[in-house]
């Protein structure tokens, strides 16, 4: 895998990392068969709190990577979704803290609660915070572990649905991989109103096949350049998803690289002055034809400067634009069938940068299942006090 030997991905400590990350596009396959086996009891749930309701709120929450899938996925589903609801994407860290400023009594709630484990505190209390505060308080648990918490206090609730993941995006490793991309493809699967999403995901998991099978060429080239800075870039759900790449990079590395996200348009407000000589910036780009001209001018930018720095950009076709002005373009879509947005090509960009993250990890002499040995980090959060509300 990645151009690793099994005993090599032994020895170095990426059993459980290497193999989350290259199970994801036969995982995602599992999820949308879970998905199709369900899909008349999980609209008929939503169904009937819609109708309910002149409005509905939809309240996408987690801690972490968890919260990530929910800031990525929120535009999309105000464009792929035509029912009375909104979308928002609130961390339960920001909810646990100051839960009147994000719950409303009067608002009827849908609480989307993703989680690898289900156990984290914070998730827990969100959840019973809403309960106390919203008078229509709803749930949807989207988990990897049918033993956590969340999904065992909702047994028998009708006002609650649980959508388990398959077992083996419980990913065993520190850092989330495949539990992120699945929890995020069951969420956009339920929510997104759109017919085609049978299709569209089956063309990204063939695409996702291909990409495993053949990225770690690429990343290996990347880090002959050794880069201690790593910024990602996008726009709209990409400029999301760029946070839960630094992430996986900041993770994985030990904090040893200074891994940092913004959109597209903002980098050049400030954010621009973290780049010297050693940075490498990661951009992915949008498909939307309106969005893409705004990556394309940041990209143009920033090849432009005089710099040692090195470029990366991730899209969904060769553009021979686009590969002038990088360093290396990496083309996640060979198939001739364009994608039908940029929330596909969110689950190809992630695996570009969870490779790129447990490689660094590796040649930095870090174990990537374990990038943490001192307990700084932990799989789940320990040392979380709850206060009485």
């Amino acid at each position: 895998m990645f151009n690793l030997t099994k005993e090599q991905v032994e020895q170095l400590g990426a059993t459980h990392t290497a193999a989350e990350i290259y199970q994801q596009p036969a995982v995602w396959e599992k999820v949308l068969t879970t998905y199709k086996e369900n899909k008349t009891q999980y609209d008929t749930f939503l169904s009937s709190i819609y109708e309910k309701h002149d409005h509905v709120r939809v309240i996408f929450s987690g801690a972490g990577t968890s919260a990530f899938v929910g800031d990525t996925l929120a535009p999309a589903l105000t464009k792929a979704n035509d029912k009375n609801v909104s979308f928002e994407s609130i961390a339960t860290t920001n909810i646990v803290s100051n839960p009147t400023s994000y719950f409303v009594a009067d608002m009827p709630t849908i609480l989307v609660s993703f989680a690898r484990s289900g156990n984290s505190p914070e998730s827990v209390a969100t959840v019973e915070l809403g309960q106390k505060i919203v008078q229509d308080f709803y749930q949807v648990i989207i988990t990897c572990n049918h033993e956590g918490q969340l999904a065992k206090n909702v047994q028998g609730d009708e006002n609650s649905i649980v959508l388990l993941m398959p077992e083996e995006s419980n990913d065993k490793s520190l850092a989330m991989t495949s539990s992120f991309s699945c929890m995020f493809t069951a969420a956009y699967a339920l929510f997104a109103s759109h017919t085609t999403i049978e299709k569209d995901v089956s063309l990204t998991i063939q695409n996702g096949h291909k990409l495993v099978a053949s990225v770690g060429d690429v990343v290996d080239e990347v880090l002959d350049f050794n880069f201690d800075r790593l910024v990602y870039l996008g726009s709209g759900g990409l400029g999301q998803l760029s946070h839960e790449a630094a992430l996986k990079m900041l993770e994985l590395s030990g904090g040893q690289v200074a891994a940092f996200h913004e959109t597209s348009l903002g980098f050049r407000h400030g954010p621009k002055s973290f780049l010297h000589d050693t940075s490498l910036v990661v951009l992915m780009m949008s498909n939307d034809p309106y969005t893409r001209q705004y990556d394309i001018d940041i990209l143009r930018e920033l090849s432009a400067a005089k710099s040692g720095m090195k470029i990366v950009t991730l899209v969904e076709e060769h553009c021979d634009e686009v590969a002038s002005l990088s360093d290396w373009q990496v083309v996640v879509n060979d198939s001739g069938d364009s994608m039908e947005n940029d929330t596909y090509l969110a689950l190809l960009y992630i695996i570009f940068g969870q490779v790129l993250a447990m490689k660094k990890s590796i040649q930095l002499g870090i174990t990537p299942d374990n990038p943490s040995p001192d307990g700084a980090i932990s799989r789940v959060v320990k040392g979380v006090t709850i206060y009485d509300y």
